[in-house]
């Protein structure tokens, strides 16, 4: 399932460029009032009416066609005011200044509607590339996977974007359902290469690696492999880079069998009550294999009975805060929902965690939940 957040950008994303972008939406009304201010004192010997005509077009720069329209009304009752108070309404170039201004003003608001317009079909555009790509890199996984009922999320932090740095897979394959999640480090064009590369990886690996240690070690080795390729990578990410990921297999029997590279821990839900399938050895994330000294891990088993749920998420839910900096409660919100399907439980999860955020998350967010369905198929360990 596929969520993306409904605001549209900004132009000038980070802090800095923000504040200007403030700055220059004000500008137009600066104008008027310094405009004003001018004419009711003994400057108003200077011809000003120039300065109030440029104000509609300056609003179209920065402002959408309200902003145009609000400067231009403000510009027209500052001319009022001005021409009334220093009684110059018999003279013909106030007349010439409000046509002036009123032809400008037309011309602004149909171009600032064109701009938006334009700006508008870029974005869908765009938005409908990432969508396709989405579906390629970050496919849904099936609803049924052998014992297990299953469903995927997936949300963007970035405004308009549907596609980011975490990851996600769910397949099916001789040795058991095999799941990834996994956050790589950094955002933009290089983080979704380096996913595209770890998921291709990973695909290939489940089909064919017995031992879920050797599937992990492949994913790292296809990361640096991508990261080798010249001019592939930036100095930064490749200096850097890392991907945080978590790798759950479930094989015949009741069991489930993790191996944890610097990832939140999968969380299990049993009997209404959550636990943290924590590494009984942390291991460092993927990219960093350099600094395990001794065997590259092993997988970790446990129990995963029937009825039991269990979810897989990146640090963009459990980190999630609200404007008072508080965490999100993620294992409170999994008890508060007993008795949802996979998908309507993800569903309602999300809400959660938009509610919380104040509809402002600060990260991507991916999650796979299964459930162990009420069947017969092997033992208890």
């Amino acid at each position: 399932m596929r969520v993306s957040l409904r605001s549209s950008p900004r132009p000038g994303g980070g802090g800095h460029h923000q504040v200007l972008f403030v700055l220059a939406e004000c500008v137009p009304f600066v104008i008027a009032l310094l405009v004003l201010v001018m004419e009711f004192t003994p400057a108003h010997v200077l011809y000003t009416g120039p300065f109030l005509v440029a104000t509609p077009a300056l609003a179209a720069v920065t402002m959408g066609p309200r902003g145009t329209v609000a400067a231009a009304a403000l510009a027209v009752a500052v001319s009022i005011a001005t021409a009334t108070y220093n009684q110059a309404w018999g003279d013909q170039q106030v007349y010439s200044n409000f046509l002036a201004l009123f032809l400008v003003s037309l011309a602004s608001v149909a171009t600032s509607r064109m701009a938006r317009a334009r700006s508008a079909t870029e974005l869908n555009q765009v938005r409908r590339i990432a969508s396709a790509a989405q579906k390629v890199l970050l496919r849904p996984v099936p609803e049924r996977l052998g014992p297990l009922r299953a469903a995927s999320l997936y949300v963007a932090a970035e405004k308009g974007a549907q596609i980011g740095g975490d990851l996600y897979e769910a397949m099916e394959t001789r040795y058991g359902v095999r799941m990834i999640v996994g956050d790589v480090r950094g955002k933009g064009l290089p983080a979704v290469r380096t996913a595209a590369a770890v998921l291709g990886a990973f695909r290939e690996a489940v089909h064919y690696e017995d031992d879920l240690v050797d599937v992990v070690r492949h994913c790292e080795e296809a990361m640096r492999r991508d990261a080798a390729v010249p001019g592939a990578v930036d100095e930064e990410a490749l200096a850097e880079g890392f991907v945080t990921a978590v790798v759950a297999q479930v094989p015949p029997g009741h069991v489930v069998e993790v191996v944890n590279r610097g990832h939140p821990p999968p969380l299990l839900l049993r009997d209404g009550r959550v636990q943290a399938l924590m590494p009984g050895s942390p291991l460092p994330p993927l990219g960093l294999g350099e600094f395990i000294a001794g065997p590259p891990g092993t997988r970790e088993g446990y129990a995963f009975l029937p009825g039991d749920r269990l979810l897989l998420h990146t640090d963009g839910v459990n980190e999630a805060r609200d404007p008072g900096n508080a965490f999100f409660a993620l294992p409170e919100a999994m008890e508060a929902m007993p008795g949802l399907g996979p998908r309507e439980f993800l569903d309602r999860l999300c809400r959660a965690l938009v509610r919380h955020t104040g509809d402002r998350l600060d990260d991507d967010v991916a999650m796979i939940v299964v459930d162990r369905a009420g069947d017969d198929r092997g033992q208890a360990p």
